[in-house]
């Protein structure tokens, strides 16, 4: 249900790049600081089970039994699909901030009006940079990175997008692709991938 009093920023990745970013998070995953769990304690999520340590594995059973063992990957993503046309509802995509953060700010911020003030623009998009997030990790990752061996800046680690080329064989790319094409229909599926909406997409799949 969506309240028409809130705007709502959905924020979307490519599902390998999913699957590689989620690993990197189970793998070094350990429980958060006693201090940082007491300021907090209903979002402390519990231990996961300890994830294999071959990624092939991993993407497997992300796969096969859709986005296991986080969270049901499909759905989620054709659910907001389906609502991007509502006018408080934006699609932002991963790869779009990647290529071009300061046009994504300022997208971003009409669609909440807010206004940008020019003189703060430079600071604004030094802020909003990914290195800048990694060098204060321990301000911005979730618990203050306590919950992750490293702290912070492995929870924020590279960043980059096409990881999974370097494993995936071509067999299993296609499989992916079309799996991505028949749970969310080609339009969604190409958005997915690329963060190209095409003019008159239509709904997601299902």
């Amino acid at each position: 249900m969506f309240s028409p009093k809130a705007r709502y920023l959905y924020v979307a990745r490519d599902g390998r790049d999913v699957a590689w970013s989620l690993h990197n998070h189970a793998v070094n995953f350990r429980p958060p600081d006693p201090e940082v769990v007491a300021l907090a304690p209903d979002f402390v999520p519990p231990p996961p089970e300890p994830p294999p340590a071959d990624i092939r594995q991993v993407w497997r059973e992300w796969l096969d039994r859709d986005g296991y063992p986080f969270a049901p990957f499909w759905g989620h993503l054709r659910s907001w699909w389906a609502a991007r046309d509502l006018p408080n509802v934006r699609l932002v995509h991963y790869a779009n901030l990647k290529r071009d953060l300061p046009g994504e700010i300022r997208r971003v911020a009409a669609f909440l009006d807010v206004p940008i003030e020019e003189e703060r623009w430079e600071a604004i998009l030094t802020y909003c940079s990914f290195d800048w997030m990694k060098a204060n990790a321990a301000r911005v990752a979730p618990f203050g990175g306590t919950a992750w061996e490293g702290g912070g800046s492995t929870f924020i680690r590279r960043g980059v997008n096409g990881r999974w080329s370097e494993m995936l064989t071509p067999a299993e790319i296609r499989e992916y692709e079309a799996r991505a094409a028949r749970e969310l229909g080609d339009d969604c599926a190409h958005w997915l991938a690329t963060g190209e909406i095409r003019p008159g997409a239509r709904p997601a799949a299902r």
